[in-house]
């Protein structure tokens, strides 16, 4: 892929209101927080400012609301590098989503998708020209399913790679894996696509679960297990695990968004796929290690330390 095309991002634009908490509540508990904060975040622009933060060209094409958080948001993403000549504003709210982050790092997230409900097919034809010059398009479910399916309908035709991750998860036509050349599920993801066919990926291998996703025409897919790495597979024959870095995570906000970015980043470096998805366990390994989403996110440098600190102990 030539690395003078951007990666081009489609999706979604949200502030993150963000309570750390000892542990997350129940149904019907109320605990007290230690700590709340503000941050930009949204799947789609979680993955456009990682991708900036990285030095790598990225355009976001979205939807912000009229509100005080859109013009916050519209302003930190430019701040970031993201070139945002593809986001429209909406009359209304901005996305928001509540995020509840444990002592351990684990997370509960509801997301209200405000203007991001209204990113549609037209958005896309508008911006056709940007979608034509991708060397790869990042995708995921937090705008309108009909919009994703125009959208991996577009890249089909204009042969541009459409990597989809499928979250949150939710019930997709089965035309639509046909178009995706890299599909990303976490295992939860996996679980909710399989207990949908009657199967449970409790019993099966991370290469079972990507044989059945495989099955349903995607080019390749990713894995992605957390601490236990990712499993790679594709349709020309690719199989491989590869394992994440050791990391003491305070918040995993946004570890999927990071590697997603890591991921097309590689991949449009011109690393082999297995090469790329090490490359995006180490972006992930960094934004685990900080609080928030966009905040997290680590530059090129810090990435290439930590993967030749990585290497220099492996081989000792």
């Amino acid at each position: 892929m030539s690395a003078q095309k951007p990666i081009v991002v489609v999706g979604s634009i949200n502030t993150d209101l963000v309570a750390v908490t000892k542990r997350i509540p129940t149904t019907g508990e109320t605990v007290i927080a230690s700590d709340f904060q503000t941050h930009p975040g949204g799947k789609g622009a979680n993955q456009a400012v990682a991708v900036a933060r990285l030095g790598y060209p990225v355009r976001l094409i979205g939807r912000l609301g009229s509100d005080a958080f859109g013009g916050e948001l519209r302003t930190q993403l430019q701040s970031a590098g993201v070139d945002i000549t593809g986001v429209s504003t909406s009359d209304g709210v901005s996305g928001v989503a509540v995020i509840v982050v444990s002592e351990s790092g684990d997370n509960s997230i509801l997301v209200a998708p405000g203007a991001n409900y209204e990113v549609t097919p037209e958005d896309l034809d508008a911006n056709i020209s940007i979608l034509r010059g991708a060397g790869i398009i990042l995708t995921q479910l937090e705008i309108p399913l009909e919009t994703v399916e125009y959208l991996a309908r577009i890249c089909a035709r204009e042969n541009v790679p459409l990597i989809l991750d499928p979250a949150p998860a939710m019930e997709l036509s089965p035309q639509i894996f046909k178009h995706v050349a890299w599909l990303t599920p976490n295992q939860t993801e996996a679980a909710f696509y399989l207990s949908n066919e009657g199967s449970e990926s409790r019993s099966l291998s991370p290469a079972d679960i990507a044989e059945m996703f495989l099955s349903k025409g995607c080019g390749g897919v990713v894995l992605k297990m957390g601490a236990d790495g990712s499993y790679l597979a594709s349709q020309n024959g690719l199989r491989g695990l590869v394992p994440a870095f050791p990391v003491k995570a305070v918040d995993t906000t946004a570890a999927g968004d990071a590697f997603n970015a890591g991921f097309a980043t590689g991949l449009m470096l011109g690393k082999s796929p297995l090469d790329s998805a090490s490359f995006a366990a180490a972006v992930a390994a960094i934004s685990v290690t900080r609080r928030g989403a966009q905040p997290s996110m680590p530059g090129m440098e810090e990435v290439e330390t930590l993967v030749e600190t990585a290497s220099g102990l492996a081989q000792r």
